[in-house]
């Protein structure tokens, strides 16, 4: 009558997970996260950081892996939360710039979701031929850009075009000036942290003349665009790329930038300038980097012509 009375012990609810059981899912978490981290110093280190190695490939091994973990309730919150995890070591442990994790996560966060729900949708834990037959076509896909026989046309042009209340001699006269660049009138999308241009050091559109325009700020650290004009006619000025020491050059390389100025007939002295930006792709997956980049030069197009033409 004097024993200790114990409790009865009582197994828990299927599926739900105990202290040891939290823990143990935590540290492999955390063990994956720290394996991308090397995963991705490995690609620096390779300079394939820019390529679908870095974009598909370390997201597609993070969701393997985690699908693996002991005993997940939901796999695709698991890869949620390491995600997020493995952003914030790439954020705050390897300096990442805020740019460029802007434009990672989501293709992150989506290869992530498809892997986690091809393996919450089989209750084996099992992949089957379909699961793994989606899987070989993302490993594929992450291959995109180590080669030129495995990448994309790169080369790109946009246009931009603006009507002004000048006349073209004027237009063509004022691009000999050196713009003034008033970040207040900056594209929202240019202030997510690219790097942004502050001043323009020289003038003059006779073939050779030079313009350096300074980036600071954004990501990356301060840099110089240089150009020179290399091609001159009645209404078409056209600048070819010197060098580019600033962090635009990790995303895409500038070729040329072509200005040209026509009348519009019956208008009373308006004219139309005509702003063609050539440049090369540097980022892999194209289906993926290829309309982000455009909408940015786009943006930077009109920001140059504002700037120029300020009315």
């Amino acid at each position: 009558m004097n024993e200790e009375y114990e409790p009865p012990k009582t197994n828990p609810v299927e599926g739900e997970r105990v202290p040891e059981q939290r823990s143990s899912a935590w540290i492999y978490i955390c063990l994956v996260a720290a394996i991308a981290s090397v995963l991705y110093r490995v690609l620096v280190l390779q300079h394939l950081e820019q390529t679908s190695l870095l974009f598909i490939g370390i997201p597609l091994v993070l969701s393997i892996m985690l699908c693996m973990s002991p005993k997940p309730r939901s796999s695709t919150g698991s890869i949620m939360k390491s995600i997020t995890l493995m952003l914030l070591m790439f954020g705050i442990l390897l300096f990442e710039g805020f740019i460029c994790i802007l434009m990672f996560a989501p293709l992150a966060y989506l290869i992530g979701a498809l892997i986690g729900y091809l393996a919450d949708r089989d209750t084996r834990k099992r992949f089957n031929n379909l699961n793994c037959a989606c899987i070989t076509v993302l490993a594929f896909m992450s291959f995109e850009g180590i080669s030129e026989t495995l990448s994309f046309d790169r080369e790109e042009s946009v246009i931009v075009t603006k009507v002004l209340d000048i006349s073209s001699d004027d237009a063509i006269g004022m691009l000999a000036s050196a713009p003034e660049f008033r970040l207040s009138s900056l594209p929202t999308f240019l202030k997510l942290g690219f790097p942004l241009p502050t001043e323009v050091a020289g003038e003059g559109i006779a073939l050779g003349d030079k313009r350096t325009i300074h980036f600071s700020g954004g990501e990356g650290k301060p840099g110089d665009l240089v150009v020179k004009v290399t091609d001159v006619s009645d209404n078409k000025i056209v600048f070819s790329l010197v060098k580019d020491g600033s962090h635009i050059s990790h995303w895409l390389t500038w070729k040329t930038i072509s200005w040209e100025v026509r009348p519009i007939d019956g208008s009373n002295g308006k004219s139309e300038v005509k702003v063609t930006l050539d440049y090369t792709r540097e980022l892999d997956p194209a289906w993926y980097f290829k309309p982000i980049e455009r909408y940015a030069v786009r943006k930077a197009g009109e920001f140059f012509i504002q700037s120029i033409y300020a009315q």
